[in-house]
């Protein structure tokens, strides 16, 4: 059985379907190329503006830091040389001395710099507390001060070493639990955490682990 002949129109009809489907994947070929050529061309723009725009935010962020920063101290009270005065519950008279104070302005607290506690100002035996450095809350009636705290207590004859001090100037007891070495008319003695009350006449010692030692020294004479 033979096969039918294609006549010349249906060869010229295949002919043009052929050439109409490799025009249409040339077409789209084109298309293609010219959207990757664009894209190279805008990518490397686009890269250099996200780039911008993350400097220009760290440069911005950088700015506002240091414009925050100038306008908190702006607000904050520097004082040379202050003088705190005051009085605990039982009407014994106090001193908060500093080479310098600043005062926060959001916390209303002064940050001290070499400060010198004087408390029992009037009696006769003055106990004197120095560090570092220290804070004051005037609102809780707290003093924190440290490190290298030295403290003088008039009324044990005890000069203690430590690295924190915490004064209650509303009762005027001095509690510290960083560790503290002590030297006096009893010798030395070095513990966890102390407690000075009562203006120095009652000193409390506690230990644990290696500082086991516990127990308090009642100075004898030692009228206020």
């Amino acid at each position: 059985m033979s096969e039918p002949e294609v006549t010349e129109a249906q060869q010229e009809a295949l002919k043009s379907a052929d050439e109409a489907r490799v025009a249409k994947a040339a077409a789209q070929f084109r298309k293609r190329s010219q959207r990757v050529q664009r894209l190279r061309r805008v990518l490397p723009i686009i890269i250099l503006l996200i780039a911008g725009s993350a400097v220009t935010w760290v440069v911005f962020r950088s700015v506002m830091s240091g414009v925050e920063r100038r306008a908190n101290e702006s607000r904050e009270l520097r004082l040379d040389n202050p003088m705190f005065h005051g009085q605990d519950a039982q009407g014994r008279s106090f001193r908060i001395g500093a080479e310098g104070a600043i005062r926060s302005a959001e916390t209303n607290q002064y940050r001290l710099v070499k400060p010198l506690l004087e408390l029992n100002l009037g009696g006769q035996k003055i106990t004197k507390l120095t560090a570092d450095g220290g804070t004051y809350n005037e609102g809780e009636r707290k003093v924190i001060i440290g490190p290298n705290v030295s403290i003088s207590d008039g009324g044990s004859g005890f000069v203690l070493k430590t690295d924190e001090a915490v004064i209650d100037t509303s009762t005027g007891i001095v509690t510290g639990n960083k560790g503290v070495h002590g030297t006096g008319p009893l010798g030395t003695i070095n513990a966890s955490a102390y407690a000075i009350h009562d203006q120095g006449r009652r000193v409390e010692f506690k230990g644990q682990g290696d500082q086991k030692i516990s127990g308090t020294i009642n100075p004898s004479g030692s009228s206020r």
